[in-house]
């Protein structure tokens, strides 16, 4: 989905039935569940204990499963089920909402959003939203919106565009390392009847999102040098390699690849390198194996179908996920999601060429795919999968029938022909 430099974040609180033994996750602020029409769902908020803190979403739960260290069954066995992890279910813990921030600046942006929840009151899916007006200009996230975010457990937000040089720092930065947002989540995956250069595209980029280059160290030594820290840590490079296998096992994924530069940056690559192989020790039914970044984006242009889960330092995640989603079909269908202990947030999963397209929002053309896509995710997340499904479903069969497209796509339908689109295909 297009967005300049506003976004919208809605903020969403969800109950789930009463008999669940599941944590809720609750989003930013005061958003009220809302039951659906034909369910038991309690109309208050119930958050109850976790009774397992390292259960994850996008597979079925921890507790049913052994421990990582035991052997683990081989997802390639004719007896394994792979789960349709492009439904882009990330392993996080189990709980409830979500939020969206637009900019009171672009109304248009706000429009957009409204049309997300058009999508909701269509499917009757129990949420409620609330809403918080930022643009990319601003020097902090206000703490409004954060303090929502923390009560909530869950955002859904537009892009937000960060001006080149200045002095005003990311907004989508501070956000992820404000709420400790270490894992970044974004599926590219062939759509059906949408033609690309390579079938049979399946990758899910996993990359660090809390240190790295955007650890955002840098000074000015002397007039005309300038420094910038790059920062890996054993912490952060074992918490996200167990994420990108955890994951990987729990969707029956046959291959984890890391991305490095350790040829050049032997101590800091070389760390991150280390710990993954740690990790990777502990899943033997997972193929492990490595590659230097450079190859990467020329194996990834040449023959995608290769790579399966790739695990990243921050910056080559970037740049891989970007990559990987032109490959697949371009940034405007490609969700994706920022995912820590207690919070997520999810919006486009790739963003290049998009943020700051002023012609898209006059024109009313922005794709809606992206966010669509990434609504589902968060509904899976909030553990309202046959919802998730519907609207993933109901988005594939527009981009299929290819009557409703927008002009990245080749169309020339508006963001709202394509939204009316997707309520019409609801089952």
């Amino acid at each position: 989905m297009y967005h300049d430099e506003a976004t919208q974040i809605i903020n969403m609180h969800m109950s789930k039935c009463s008999n669940l033994n599941q944590p809720q996750l609750n989003f930013n602020s005061s958003a009220k569940t809302r039951p659906s029409p034909n369910s038991t769902t309690p109309t208050s908020l119930q958050k109850t204990q976790n009774p397992n803190p390292d259960r994850w979403l996008g597979g079925p739960s921890r507790s049913s499963k052994t421990s990582p260290t035991a052997p683990r069954p081989d997802p390639s066995s004719p007896n394994q089920t792979r789960t349709q992890d492009r439904h882009l279910h990330a392993p996080t813990r189990r709980r409830s909402p979500a939020a969206r921030h637009p900019d009171p600046r672009r109304r248009h942006r706000s429009a957009r959003h409204q049309r997300r929840e058009q999508v909701m009151e269509a499917m009757h899916a129990p949420v409620y939203f609330e809403r918080y007006d930022v643009h990319g200009d601003l020097k902090r996230v206000p703490s409004e919106v954060i303090e929502s975010i923390r009560k909530n457990k869950v955002c859904l937000k537009g892009g937000l565009k960060t001006p080149v040089g200045g002095g005003v720092s990311s907004l989508n930065v501070q956000l992820r390392k404000e709420l400790d947002l270490y894992a970044s989540l974004v599926n590219c995956f062939n759509l059906p009847g949408l033609p690309t250069r390579h079938e049979n595209v399946d990758i899910v980029v996993i990359r660090e999102n809390t240190e790295g280059e955007y650890s955002g160290l840098e000074h000015e030594v002397v007039p005309g040098v300038v420094e910038s820290l790059k920062v890996i840590t054993k912490f952060c490079s074992e918490r996200i390699a167990k994420y990108a296998f955890e994951y990987a096992y729990l969707n029956n994924r046959k291959k984890v690849t890391a991305v490095h530069k350790a040829n050049i940056m032997k101590l800091a690559d070389g760390l991150f390198l280390e710990s993954c192989r740690e990790i990777a020790t502990k899943y033997p039914s997972i193929k492990y194996n490595e590659i230097i970044v450079d190859n990467c984006c020329m194996q990834l242009v040449s023959k995608p179908e290769q790579f399966d889960v790739m695990v990243t330092p921050n910056l080559y995640g970037n740049l891989v996920a970007n990559t990987a989603a032109g490959i697949a079909g371009g940034t405007g269908v490609m969700p994706g999601g920022n995912v820590g202990a207690d919070h997520a947030v999810f919006e486009q999963g790739a963003s290049a060429g998009n943020v700051g397209n002023e012609k898209l929002w006059e024109q009313k053309k922005a794709n809606p795919v992206a966010l669509l896509l990434s609504s589902a995710m968060m509904l899976r997340h909030l553990q309202f999968p046959s919802f998730a499904d519907r609207l993933e479903t109901a988005v594939k069969r527009v981009i299929s029938e290819g009557k409703y497209r927008t002009k990245d796509l080749g169309g020339v339908s508006t963001t709202q022909e394509v939204v009316d689109a997707v309520i019409a295909n609801l089952d």
